[in-house]
């Protein structure tokens, strides 16, 4: 390889001269137009680092080269153009940059080293509350109710928008990260001051996914390897498959792009795509909308993908013209697109993949998903024969009393198992879409003419994830409909969709407890785990926006929409599904009416400025944070406490009892919730102690800035089960060797008190879910050394690796349950050091015996292992700026 491998080009967008690093010149000696439009953004990103160092020729040369069909076992490094964040995990990161301001101080180092130097946008979504529903005030009152609970939150956000450079805030009640990004924060081609870059992203949730409907490469990562990006640490990961899916026709009358990606998460799930990039191409792109696109996208963590791309077209650039972007932009992403042979056209050869999947959009039918996973897909005509089959389960855990009679706003009515409680369009995955938004609007109108109306006990709501859906609804004339309907706006935010769905109103809650009801949610969201969406609903679906209201009309998902009536209408006659669902040019008339450029600029014009509420906050610049002890919301965390600039090797792990035996599919939301706190679990107990009135709670994602709270709702989740309890939900355990059964939290403390390291046991796809960075966090906090799982999800196991936690694999096909491990042995994990590809664990038995099994060892890179014998990558990133 020569040096003029490296040099730049130039190309002419608009009236302006831009330079760029040429993919092609690696070309002859290397085919580029074989390679997935993912690899040429990845191969450009090294192009554009190579340093000799970090990055090398050799790098580049693995790439260009690479045989998607035999991978070589080869780490590359990958730089994100910015950081995008949301409050949840933003607030721990700002509060990890203080905490390490304070760290270098007392290193000797200087703290203003300790600064993003990429841009990072923070948009607050994932605050506000449903309180308040079904009433004109109610958007007015969660929002006012939002501030008053995290008015120090957003104090100390201000201070990182004031002390850190590259740092900027969204405020509150503007939307949610993901949309906002595809409407307004992404590039889609990156211009720094005239060099020309693939704009690409970093995000601390894992549906940043979504900016992939756009052609920009981005994903979800933890809060830890955000802050390392944000600190100038490259990522380092293996040369990732690349799984096709190939589409072709398009979606058929009544068909949705939520019923599409619903299909694909299933489609995917089972072809097992984990740790592997998706990209999607075909003829289908040419009918498929980037708002489809982007919904498709959103849900890459749902159907286990690192990323799941689109290539940037002409739909695209239809879609940066709708939003709002310039007209000198939109040229600039065209001609770097066709300059670089990133520019999909229907007649465009096609790429090389590790393996192609086929996809008939005209296949598409309506589809739900629930009622606990989103992967699990269900025909509409099959979701009252999946309730029953769930509910029949349920029985013999927690049997129902049956239906029981409420009074709830002057109204009587029996509710019965099945019942709909909580009906919300919310989630970007689904508003960041006009079809399916104007589709809703469509169906409640034609609901109304009918005399229709939702049922007295579902909850209602609507949350879109930017103030462009309220322009547009409005503009088509479409919110007096939802309205009547119930569907008032209630926030702009994730809500219902991250368990932020409030309280049901009190003699619901109370009848559904008493009877022990298995009650249902439907939303148009991409989560529906055990205990996410409210916790008193045990059977949640995910639904398309027209969907959702449908099932708030009929009441119960113990129906079959497909042929049963939704209701009776004012004239007396039942009222079916296909009295009220709009065609497709239904819709596509009324968004030709109603969607504009204009309403992107005018939502968009003063981002960053905010409402009164967030203006009158009064913040003093300085470079470190001013900790206050009484605090309940920010506290230092530990993490840095008696730092040296020498690092502490690899832990010795031994003697190390069980802390929990978990089994498939523990999520992060089981490791980690986000949602409410119990009064009498130990992070409650612990705010009571501290005169926190148990109405000024808040949820556990608001309270991630401290890190009391958050350790004491590790492995909290109402719905988690532990083997070692048999029987018994919650976050509980035995210590041992007493078995004395306690809170996970408090045995973690006592085992900490007796100086005994702890391990978790787990099934599959241990840490599926949110990029929490708190689940990693959170468990190092409570003692726990290793988790030893049969498979782990790719951004916990980085996470858990960031923080200093040893991820391993049962091998073999062996797992807990095969080797007969309960949870009261004593661990001793032999052969962890540098490079380690498989370890010995010794399980000692009460009676003398000893089960010994082998572990693969998930820390998969060089970089991971420095980070690993550093305590974390937090402390490695301290050492090396310190030094």
């Amino acid at each position: 390889m020569t040096d003029s491998f490296r040099a730049k080009s130039t190309l002419t967008a608009g009236s302006k001269a831009y330079s760029f690093y040429k993919l092609s010149a690696l070309e002859p000696t290397y085919k580029l137009a074989r390679l997935p439009y993912s690899y040429k953004i990845l191969l450009e990103n090294l192009l554009r680092h190579e340093d000799g160092v970090n990055i090398t020729r050799a790098d580049i040369e693995a790439l260009a080269g690479a045989d998607l069909k035999k991978l070589p076992q080869k780490e590359i490094a990958f730089m994100p153009a910015r950081v995008v964040l949301q409050d949840f995990t933003g607030v721990p990161c700002v509060v990890d940059f203080a905490a390490m301001r304070d760290a270098m101080k007392s290193l000797g180092a200087d703290p203003a080293k300790i600064n993003p130097l990429c841009p990072a946008e923070l948009v607050i979504d994932h605050s506000v509350m449903v309180d308040h529903y079904g009433t004109a005030d109610a958007f007015d009152l969660n929002a006012k109710l939002e501030f008053q609970r995290n008015k120090e939150r957003y104090n100390f956000l201000r201070w990182g928008q004031e002390a850190l450079d590259n740092f900027k805030v969204v405020p509150p009640d503007t939307g949610i990260v993901h949309q906002v990004n595809i409407e307004f924060l992404a590039r889609t081609v990156f211009d720094k001051n005239g060099l020309l870059y693939p704009d690409s992203c970093f995000g601390t949730d894992s549906h940043t996914t979504m900016v992939n409907g756009i052609g920009v490469l981005g994903w979800g990562v933890g809060g830890i390897e955000a802050e390392a990006a944000m600190l100038g640490q490259p990522s380092t990961m293996l040369m990732p498959d690349v799984i096709g899916v190939r589409l072709t026709g398009k979606l058929a009358e009544g068909a949705t792009a939520t019923d599409l990606v619903l299909t694909v998460t299933e489609m995917l799930r089972k072809r097992g795509v984990v740790e592997k990039f998706v990209e999607f191409f075909g003829p289908g792109l040419g009918d498929l909308a980037t708002a489809d696109r982007c919904t498709i996208a959103n849900m890459a963590p749902e159907y286990g993908a690192t990323c799941g791309i689109f290539p940037i077209d002409a739909e695209t650039l239809n879609y940066l013209r709708l939003t709002g972007r310039t007209a000198e932009q939109v040229a600039v992403v065209e001609a770097y697109a066709r300059a670089q042979g990133m520019w999909w056209t229907p007649d465009a050869p096609e790429a090389e993949y590790t393996d192609v999947l086929h996809l008939d959009l005209g296949s598409i039918l309506p589809s739900l998903a629930g009622p606990k996973r989103p992967q699990d897909r269900v025909l509409l005509s099959d979701v009252k024969a999946n309730f029953k089959k769930a509910f029949e389960a349920e029985q013999k855990l927690r049997p129902s009393a049956g239906a029981a009679q409420v009074t709830d706003g002057g109204k009587q009515f029996a509710l019965a198992d099945g019942a709909v409680v909580i009906a919300a369009i919310t989630s970007c995955t689904n508003t960041s879409n006009p079809a399916v938004l104007i589709g809703a609007g469509l169906v409640a109108r034609k609901a109304r003419e009918k005399g229709l109306t939702s049922k007295p006990w579902v909850k209602t709501s609507l949350a879109p994830g930017s103030k462009v859906v309220t322009e547009y609804l409005k503009a088509a004339g479409l919110t007096g409909d939802l309205e009547a309907a119930g569907f008032n706006l209630v926030g702009y935010g994730c809500t219902t969709c991250i368990g932020n769905s409030g309280p049901l109103n009190e003699p619901i809650g109370q009848a559904i407890n008493d009877n022990k009801l298995s009650v249902a949610a439907v939303l148009s969201g991409n989560r529906n785990f055990e205990g996410r969406v409210h916790q008193d609903v045990r059977m949640n679906y995910l639904a398309s926006p027209p969907l959702v209201v449908a099932y708030a009309l009929a009441g119960t998902v113990d129906l079959d929409l497909s042929k049963d009536p939704i209701g009776t209408g004012k004239d007396g006659k039942p009222v079916y599904l296909k009295d009220i669902w709009p065609t497709q040019k239904e819709i596509q008339d009324t968004m030709a009416r109603s969607l504009s450029a204009e309403s992107f600029k005018k939502s968009y014009a003063d981002v960053f400025k905010g409402d009164e509420r967030w203006q009158s906050l009064q913040v003093t610049k300085s470079e470190t944070y001013q900790w206050d002890n009484s605090s309940t919301y920010v506290q230092n965390p530990p993490y840095f406490v008696g730092i040296s600039r020498t690092p502490p090797g690899i832990p010795t792990i031994a003697g190390a009892r069980c802390l929990a035996l978990l089994g498939d599919s523990i999520t992060t939301d089981h490791i980690s919730p986000a949602g409410d706190i119990k009064k009498d679990g130990p992070a409650g107990k612990y705010l009571v102690g501290h005169g926190v009135q148990r109405a000024d709670f808040n949820s556990f994602g608001s309270r991630r800035g401290n890190h009391e709270v958050m350790m004491r709702g590790t492995f909290a989740n109402t719905r988690i089960k532990n083997a070692m309890v048999p029987g018994v939900e919650g976050g509980v355990t035995r210590h041992l060797p007493d078995g004395e059964q306690m809170s996970i939290y408090d045995a973690a403390m006592k085992y900490q008190q007796e100086k005994i390291p702890l391990i978790v046991l787990a099934g599959k796809e241990y840490g599926t879910g949110s990029s929490r960075d708190w689940a990693a966090k959170g468990t190092i906090l409570l003692g726990v050394k290793a988790v030893i799982s049969e498979s782990f999800e790719r951004i916990h196991r980085a996470n858990l690796v960031g923080m200093g936690v040893a991820p391993l694999n049962f091998t073999g096909g062996q797992n807990a349950q095969s080797l007969g491990l309960d949870g009261t042995e004593v661990f001793d994990i032999a052969g962890l050091t540098h490079g380690a590809r498989e370890v010995t664990v010794n399980a000692r038995k009460a009676d003398g015996g000893v089960v010994s099994f082998k572990a693969r060892v998930r820390i998969d890179t060089p970089k991971e292992w420095e980070y690993y014998e550093n305590g974390g990558v937090l402390h490695y990133m301290l050492r090396q700026l310190a030094a």
